[in-house]
């Protein structure tokens, strides 16, 4: 029951046996089969290549398409008359108003004015000393940042009442 092996001897080639005459081969082919390098793996791998090389080459063809396309639709553009232009000079003219470009100009130099005018104040001494508070207290107590709560709300009544001077100083 074991004495031989079930499964045929992987080290033996392949040998086509049969009349080729029924199967209609020559022996050329035949033989150029059985002495061919070629395997399965490296025809794949051909025909992979053979297909990129088809894919790419169309690639290019359809981005030079798309670029000349892309250089016509240009060139009509840049002959023909802007109907924007017209059509803004007529409303100019009619409304006697600004037009687009000039009102957005308008808003980017207020905006400019603006960034300008930004200036960084001095923060009070309290305020100041009630974030210090704060920091302090939670460095000390990393573990337990609960037992912050009062430095925590002195620092929130001191912004409250900065808060409450700007807003009283705006509506006055």
């Amino acid at each position: 029951m074991g004495s031989t092996s079930s499964k045929p001897e992987s080290s033996a080639p392949h040998v086509w046996k049969g009349p080729s005459s029924q199967a209609g081969v020559s022996q050329n082919l035949v033989e150029s089969l059985e002495t061919s390098n070629e395997t399965d793996v490296s025809r794949l791998q051909a025909l992979e290549l053979r297909i990129q090389e088809r894919v790419a080459a169309e690639l290019k063809r359809l981005r030079a398409q798309e670029a000349e396309a892309l250089r016509e639709a240009q060139q009509k553009l840049s002959a023909e008359p802007a109907p924007n232009q017209q059509g803004e000079e007529l409303q100019k003219q009619l409304e006697g108003g600004p037009s687009r470009q000039e009102v957005s100009k308008a808003v980017d130099d207020l905006r400019s004015k603006l960034e300008e005018r930004k200036k960084v104040r001095q923060l009070p001494d309290s305020l100041e000393n009630a974030r210090s508070e704060v920091v302090r207290c939670l460095r000390e107590n990393d573990r337990r940042p609960l037992d912050c709560w009062r430095e925590v709300e002195a620092f929130k009544e001191e912004v409250r009442r900065l808060e409450k001077g700007w807003v009283e100083k705006v509506i006055s």
